[in-house]
């Protein structure tokens, strides 16, 4: 049985998830890496519209917003459920990590109606090499928030039937590093690809 050093938080609190951490630390950078190339795609086909639309015809401000402050919503409740977590509130956890993943599936709603309504003005991802990399960088941030849903819901499974232990208060460490994650990827695509392009 792993020696547990009860001076940290209980997430931290063997060596197996001290290592565990590191390593999804490291699996970020490989992460960061993926939406570098996205993002550095997109920018190089950003003109490169065809006979496409282009961004400023595509983005709408009302849904962006609605996504942003969704997404930043979301992020500030994963934050809620650590801090229960750490006081050992398996009840208050469990329902700030309930409100985040309804607020990631109300997210995935918004982009999917988005994706939707570019396929019905013309702009679907054969279009135009902007959209084929736009279409492909939103896609892949909805598939990584589509991943975290059913993590998170499998970890909030765990810990109704365990409590909040070692073993689970990692896990879900760990989730809330990869959720803040992708609403950080969110403001470089709300900043860099949505705003840019309205203008």
């Amino acid at each position: 049985m792993a020696k547990v050093d009860h001076s940290v938080p209980l997430e931290y609190s063997t060596e197996e998830n001290d290592l565990k951490i590191f390593g999804f630390w490291v699996f970020l950078g490989a992460e960061i890496m993926l939406f570098g190339t996205l993002f550095a795609a997109y920018f190089t086909l950003v003109d490169r519209t065809g006979s496409g639309p282009t961004g400023a015809e595509m983005f709408e401000i009302t849904p962006v917003l609605a996504e942003t402050f969704i997404l930043l919503t979301s992020s500030f409740t994963i934050g809620l459920a650590v801090h229960a977590m750490r006081l050992g509130s398996k009840k208050a956890t469990l329902s700030f990590m309930g409100v985040t993943l309804a607020l990631g599936l109300a997210f995935l709603g918004y982009e999917i109606f988005e994706f939707v309504h570019y396929v019905h003005i013309g702009a679907g991802i054969t279009v135009s090499a902007f959209t084929s990399s736009l279409l492909t960088t939103l896609g892949t941030h909805g598939l990584h928030v589509t991943v975290g849903f059913f993590w998170g819901l499998f970890i909030m499974i765990q810990i109704a039937k365990r409590g909040i232990n070692s073993a689970t208060a990692n896990k879900a460490f760990i989730f809330s590093l990869y959720w803040h994650f992708l609403d950080v990827v969110w403001i470089f695509i709300f900043s860099f690809i949505y705003l840019k392009g309205m203008m």
